[in-house]
């Protein structure tokens, strides 16, 4: 596990916690119902890497996402986060009605910028994924079907995030499989002002 840095400190998430289908245009880019209730899905700390592959069994799909570290009952700090997919895999566990944890949740498969304190409100942040300098994604907490403090909610009624935990909030349209080489760049902006900026290179 690659670890996490906060206001200079290391850590490690008990858990990752991941929304699906958040944002109304990338569920329909993938051809998906949206659903009538939160649909969720776990990463284990394991997942956390430094790394970008671009391949791992099957070619892996990117997905940029505001991620939160929750702190003394609260969302205390954001960071740009990539939810990696094994979408050929997801296709097919998807098809049987199977958990879709061996094309997410694999070694690898989360990658985080560094987490930010939070000093605006959470509807005030937006972010950016930027592959070889042409923006690829776009998204804030306007565009999101459920907002990170209903999805809080949501998981308090059966599954509480604990301290040091992770929440991820979804992703936009624009999606698409990652070639070795590509240069990526997450940015998190508070309101108009660039908060956090982190690049990977693809290998």
């Amino acid at each position: 596990m690659n670890p996490l840095s906060f206001n200079g400190s290391s850590f490690s998430p008990g858990k990752i916690v991941c929304i699906g289908r958040n944002y109304v245009e990338h569920i329909a880019e993938l051809n998906n119902e949206i659903p009538k209730e939160m649909v969720f899905f776990n990463k284990p700390a394991s997942s956390i890497s430094g790394r970008l592959v671009a391949h791992r069994d099957e070619p892996i799909h990117f997905e940029a996402e505001l991620s939160f570290l929750y702190q003394n009952k609260k969302l205390s700090a954001v960071a740009f986060g990539l939810d990696l997919t094994k979408r050929q895999k997801q296709s097919q566990l998807k098809e049987k009605g199977l958990p879709w944890e061996r094309a997410k949740a694999f070694n690898g498969s989360a990658l985080f910028s560094e987490f930010v304190a939070l000093t605006v409100p959470v509807d005030q942040l937006s972010f950016t994924l930027h592959i070889d300098n042409t923006l690829q994604q776009q998204g804030d907490t306007e565009l999101m079907i459920n907002s990170p403090a209903d999805i809080v909610k949501e998981l308090n009624g059966f599954m509480p995030l604990q301290d040091n935990d992770i929440l991820m909030t979804g992703t936009p349209k624009g999606v698409g499989q990652i070639t070795a080489g590509q240069v990526f760049t997450g940015k998190v902006y508070a309101g108009q002002q660039l908060i956090i900026e982190h690049q990977w290179i693809a290998q």
